[in-house]
């Protein structure tokens, strides 16, 4: 027993001498390694639809970081649970991702011996798309989407540029369908087409990628899709579609999915016309089909023509064989262009009271025949200011029309010979932009002014179809 404890000191000695002898046999020399100056845990900025380039200042001891090193670029989609990746210095990318705090990897490796070197980084994406024009146009028979910033500049053809494919043809109407109960705001944009191939889309109005298409706005869409026109008056989409009103779901939270769909048609034997009107007591439009104007309470119930008529102007319940050209109808003192079987285009003048659900009445108060009926076309597109000037174009010529004493003059813009393809009235009424082949013309038409030009946008790909005005 008194040998065990000699023992274990004789042990522990070599054991120590043995660790003592093998010092330096392991002499390292790590690889140089490659430094990115101001880059680890950097957060970069990026606007979706735009250019993001990341060249950061790469320096290796010993070696030339462009012929040694390789790049690969990781940028996290958690969303899609997915990964983007992209090779080469510099990243050179148009940023089409949704605007948010992304966290992504630069991963370099060392091609002389392998090595990889990891370095994390973060993108933040933003969207140039809250403040500009936001224009809808045909070129050579293809639809476009453009943008047009506040400094004038262009991103012509976006929605190609960021999704990789063409919208439908035969465009009609960009829809800005807003923020729920929040008139004026784009929160998607429905590109209305009628094409019997393909599907009109909704695109998300922060980063003009498409969202989903406009056959995912109905628990079940119809089997026949015909779109005619769409508004918000109160925040939220009502339109015409197969000749019917549809009126989208508002009974839940504005946040569920369910929020702004469509279900089915509001019944009724009638026949929409696209120009309806929607205020929080009733929607009033016209029925293509009895030639009448009819109604619907505010819920969307058809009335039909259950109201007293006062007046022998004309008859609002038949108006007669002929086609509806332009109405905007508003309570009280309301006009209609109605061009009948002869092709003579009247204008018709009308009180409307549709506000008190048990006094429903219209008061006919005259018929005439248009001062401008000559200069109408079948493509002629009308504006109506809140005070009751209407504005209509007739090949490269827009009219101003003053029904109160039936004053028609041409706007003193000069178009240089190109046909008005589009007109918008700005909300105030003081400022009217025309589309014609490859611009867009601000025009003011303020009092006291007629038309001049305040601003013009050239490069617009093709002729534009409609626009919206986000400011």
């Amino acid at each position: 027993m008194k040998c065990k404890p000699i023992f274990i000191c004789v042990f522990f000695s070599l054991f120590l001498y043995a660790c003592k002898k093998d010092l330096g046999n392991y002499t390292y020399s790590p690889p140089s390694q490659p430094v990115v100056a101001n880059f680890q845990d950097s957060t970069f900025n990026a606007l979706v639809g735009d250019s993001l380039i990341l060249k950061p200042k790469v320096t290796l001891a010993g070696a030339n970081p462009l012929t040694d090193l390789t790049f690969l670029w990781a940028i996290d989609v958690t969303e899609e649970a997915r990964t983007a990746t992209y090779t080469g210095y510099p990243l050179r990318m148009l940023y089409n991702l949704s605007p948010k705090l992304r966290t992504a990897k630069l991963t370099i490796t060392d091609k002389r011996n392998g090595i990889k070197y990891f370095i994390p980084f973060n993108i933040l994406g933003n969207t140039q798309f809250s403040v500009g024009t936001t224009v809808l146009s045909v070129q050579n028979g293809v639809t476009k989407l453009s943008f047009v910033k506040p400094d004038n500049t262009i991103l012509p053809d976006l929605y190609f540029a960021l999704n990789g494919t063409t919208l439908p043809s035969n465009p009609i109407q960009l829809f800005p369908k807003p923020l729920a109960y929040q008139p004026g705001t784009a929160e998607n944009y429905w590109v209305i087409c009628n094409d019997p191939a393909k599907s009109s889309v909704v695109i998300d109005g922060s980063t003009m990628l498409r969202k989903n298409y406009f056959t995912d706005q109905f628990f079940s869409p119809p089997t026949s899709l015909v779109t005619t026109y769409f508004e918000a008056a109160l925040g939220y989409p009502t339109g015409v579609i197969n000749d019917k009103l549809y009126v989208s779901i508002t009974s839940t939270a504005p946040f569920a999915p369910d929020f702004g769909k469509f279900a089915n048609p509001q019944s009724g034997n009638y026949t929409l016309s696209r120009y309806y009107v929607h205020t929080a007591n009733f929607y009033f439009g016209f029925d293509n089909t009895a030639k009448a104007f009819i109604s619907f309470d505010s819920g969307g119930n058809y009335m039909g023509t259950d109201y007293t008529v006062s007046g022998n102007a004309f008859d609002p319940k038949n108006i007669g064989t002929g086609d509806l050209i332009f109405m905007q109808p508003v309570s009280g003192i309301s006009y209609a262009f109605f061009k009948d079987a002869t092709g003579v285009l009247n204008e018709l003048s009308f009180n409307l009271n549709m506000d008190d659900y048990n006094n429903r009445a219209i008061n006919p108060l005259y018929k005439r025949v248009f001062a401008g009926a000559s200069l109408v076309q079948p493509d002629t597109k009308w504006q109506q200011s809140v005070v009751d000037v209407f504005y209509f174009t007739s090949n490269d010529k827009i009219y101003r029309y003053n029904p109160l004493n039936q004053d028609l003059k041409p706007l003193d813009a000069n178009f240089g010979g190109k046909k008005v393809t589009m007109i918008k009235l700005s909300a105030d009424g003081k400022m009217l932009t025309a589309g014609v082949d490859g611009a867009l013309i601000t025009l003011d038409v303020s009092v006291g002014k007629n038309g001049t030009v305040t601003k013009t946008v050239n490069g617009i790909p093709g002729t534009p179809i409609d626009i919206f005005i986000n400011k």
